[in-house]
């Protein structure tokens, strides 16, 4: 599956419109503590989070994530948002809670690899 089919499935606003969403999604990770995904999450990943700070962006990058949602309508700042374009890192956002949107991403076919 590749981002930009989950971005058209579950209406995700992408932050980082200039970035490609054909990157191939291998599976999910979801945390909201970054020493947790950086030792859990696995390259190709998508990554479900709340936190919207600039580290988020440095964790993907290092481990070669395919793009970071955000949810419960959280917004990055423009910080964040420059440094994902920097690093090539799409930043989509969601208005469900982290729970729905998992349960969504599953029931398209996306698991935990």
């Amino acid at each position: 599956m590749v981002l930009q089919e989950i971005v058209n499935s579950l209406s995700l606003d992408v932050k980082t419109p200039e970035l490609d969403l054909t990157k191939e999604v291998t599976g999910g990770y979801i945390s909201d503590l970054l020493s947790d995904v950086m030792g859990n999450a696995s390259q190709g990943n998508i990554w479900i989070t709340l936190q919207i700070h600039l580290n988020i962006v440095a964790v993907a990058s290092l481990k070669g994530l395919a793009g970071i949602i955000l949810v419960n309508n959280r917004k990055p700042d423009e910080d964040t948002l420059r440094r994902a374009i920097a690093e090539n890192i799409p930043v989509m956002t969601s208005t469900l809670p982290t729970f729905e949107l998992v349960g969504r991403l599953y029931a398209l076919g996306l698991r935990c690899r």
